[in-house]
């Protein structure tokens, strides 16, 4: 990824709805770890892209007459590096599937909350994977499996999250420790199932303290 200005992540929000795109885009611009762009098509993102560099792009799948999985292909044969979540109103899982293999970073529905959408941008953009929890089936370790080079390293969330699972806290006590959204939790979860390529919570905990105990410092 591009290296951010000022700090901000370059965003680009694509969405063809003009309220919803206006509205999103002030309240995103208020916060100060935003740098927010905005159009309503395929053609403008690729112009935009073309000009301007992005980190991460919010793109809605029903643009109109156009799907936003077009929005994909053309964008990395212009030579974009940075990362995409859709942000959509529904979609079927079988779309879902094809798009994380496309290399999306993340879905967000637009029934969760605002506050769920700005954790997961700043997940998305810090590299990791932000799924909404009626999609965390996709992204199960069977189909992914683990991180194909060497021992994985976890990223100081990964750590925290990692840590409470070992002391035996659920989700929504760990959600209270770390101020974060339960699915968020979730989220960081899976991607923790794909690093050490297990399945249950009961294996994560054994791997983390048998093979991963210097990572997460006292306990």
């Amino acid at each position: 990824m591009n290296g951010k200005a000022n700090g901000k992540i370059r965003t680009l929000l694509v969405d063809d709805h003009a309220l919803f795109r206006e509205s999103l885009a002030r309240v995103l611009g208020g916060e100060a770890d935003f740098d927010i762009q905005a159009c309503g098509t395929i053609r403008e993102a690729l112009g935009i892209i073309a000009q301007s560099p992005i980190d991460l792009v919010l793109l809605d799948m029903d643009l109109g007459g156009e799907r936003g999985s077009q929005f994909l292909p053309d964008a990395t044969q212009a030579g974009f590096t940075g990362r995409v979540l859709i942000v959509t109103a529904s979609i079927h899982h079988a779309e879902a599937r094809r798009l994380l293999r496309q290399g999306v970073a993340g879905i967000f529905v637009k029934d969760s909350s605002l506050h769920d959408l700005a954790e997961g941008m700043h997940a998305v953009a810090a590299g990791e994977m932000w799924i909404d929890s009626r999609f965390s089936d996709l992204t199960e370790p069977s189909s992914a499996g683990p991180e194909p080079s060497g021992r994985p390293h976890f990223n100081e969330k990964q750590r925290q999250v990692l840590k409470s699972v070992v002391e035996g806290l659920g989700n929504k006590e760990i959600a209270w420790r770390l101020q974060i959204s339960e699915s968020y939790v979730k989220a960081i979860l899976q991607r923790l199932f794909q690093k050490t390529g297990v399945r249950t919570r009961g294996q994560l905990v054994r791997v983390a303290l048998e093979q991963y105990s210097d990572q997460l410092g006292k306990y």
